[in-house]
């Protein structure tokens, strides 16, 4: 792992440097040395429980077009259904789409530093976790924060939607009260 406070950074990670900085969070990017492209390669690169990854899923909106960010534990899979039921109804975002709205490329989208502000919904389930870790705007880059941070850096409430019964390790869940975090 190295650290991301150095010139050289790719693009998408100089843009979110700069949004965390802007934001007075405390933990820069860092550049992983393989790739972190999906929940479970990053966790094996940080040596951290799946669940501590906060993976980014982008929808469509149908009605405009717009970009729907979902940012969930990397071992919990999204409900669109829940999802819509809070935004609306939901298509499949394709590579071009997650490219032209956020600014990143699939397998390194952040939750912070998009090219268009997309509608943000937290995971509750992040709140297990003390530290958990979210792709820096690119494949090999990641960044350290607290559940508790992402409502600061993205204005986003959280709640339940994610899948009830077997996550994506194939552990069994616990239906969970709603839990809304009012950003400030």
């Amino acid at each position: 792992m190295r650290d991301g406070e150095h010139t050289g950074l790719p693009e998408g990670v100089r843009r979110v440097q700069q949004a965390l900085q802007v934001a007075g969070h405390p933990h820069a990017p860092v550049m992983l040395d393989g790739a972190a492209r999906t929940a479970q390669e990053a966790a094996d690169s940080l040596g951290v429980q799946l669940g501590q990854i906060a993976k980014s899923v982008i929808f469509k909106r149908r009605e405009d077009g717009v970009a729907v960010l979902v940012v969930t534990s990397g071992d919990r899979r999204v409900d669109e259904k829940k999802v819509a039921a809070l935004v609306g109804k939901l298509g499949r975002a394709d590579a071009d789409f997650v490219k032209s709205h956020t600014g990143f490329t699939i397998g390194g989208v952040a939750p912070v530093a998009h090219l268009h502000l997309p509608v943000t919904v937290l995971d509750q389930d992040l709140w297990r976790f003390d530290e958990i870790w979210a792709a820096a705007g690119h494949p090999h880059g990641v960044f350290r924060l607290s559940p508790q941070d992402l409502p600061n850096l993205t204005g986003a409430l959280a709640a339940d939607v994610v899948q009830d019964g077997p996550s994506a390790t194939g552990q069994p869940t616990k239906p969970q009260q709603p839990l809304i975090q009012e950003a400030p």
